[in-house]
């Protein structure tokens, strides 16, 4: 069994990368310059695959959160941090995508438009919550904080994305007119960054799955307890 998931993990990860460099190709080598912005135009086809799924992992991490306060189960907690970690990655390339595109489109490289100001306040919130939870010593306080925390820093991304639609004066635009070949290589970008985002938040989620496992084990050690079956203080094998 693991020999497979190792196979299945090694494919996972070739396959994203074969995408990733198809969709780099095509980007770069079949797809044409638009003419007002030029080159600098095709960072959109990374800029908003990656906001999309940005968006993603904070839902996880919402979803994640609500159904830790719900069971209490550690391997709930340890999917929010890992897609609250993921999320802020994203949303760091989101904003540098954004402020380079910026800087073509408008001259300047921010403006503290709704959309910007709203999206620098999400990546905010998700550093916030990354900051925050070493500082709770109980591993379980530190769950429940973290996870009342997420479900109300996701209320940010609707705000986020209803913006441009909320407030028109915007200077954000609420859709990019594209040619045939430009949505086609779009299209194709949003597979290989979705694909990786579900993918870094499973491998985090293992890793820190396995960091709590070798703390319960180190510190049944200590006390010459009995080594953990479960790394949940309630009960229930994980």
């Amino acid at each position: 069994m693991d020999s497979t998931k190792r196979l299945f993990g090694v494919l996972f990860w070739v396959f994203t990368a074969a995408l990733f460099a198809g969709a780099v190709v095509l980007a770069f080598a079949f797809t044409p310059d638009e003419a007002t912005m030029g080159a600098v135009q095709k960072i959109f086809y990374v800029h908003l695959p990656v906001a999309i799924n940005s968006f993603l992992a904070c839902f996880v991490n919402f979803v994640a959160s609500l159904v830790f306060l719900w069971q209490r189960r550690r391997t709930w907690d340890d999917l929010a941090t890992a897609a609250a970690q993921v999320a802020v990655v994203l949303l760091t390339i989101v904003l540098a995508t954004g402020m380079i595109w910026g800087r073509s489109a408008w001259g300047h490289w921010w403006t503290w438009s709704p959309r910007l100001t709203l999206s620098l306040v999400l990546w905010l919130l998700y550093v916030v919550y990354l900051v925050i939870r070493p500082s709770i010593p109980s591993a379980q306080r530190r769950a429940v904080v973290a996870a009342v925390y997420g479900a109300v820093a996701f209320l940010d991304v609707p705000l986020v994305y209803l913006s441009t639609r909320l407030m028109p004066q915007d200077v954000h635009p609420t859709e990019v007119v594209l040619a045939p070949s430009m949505r086609l290589t779009l299209g194709l970008w949003f597979l290989p960054v979705t694909l990786l985002t579900v993918g870094l938040i499973i491998v985090r989620r293992r890793a820190l799955a396995l960091q709590s496992q070798t703390r319960a084990v180190l510190a049944a050690a200590e006390n010459d307890g009995p080594v953990p079956a479960t790394i949940h203080p309630t009960g229930g094998v994980l």
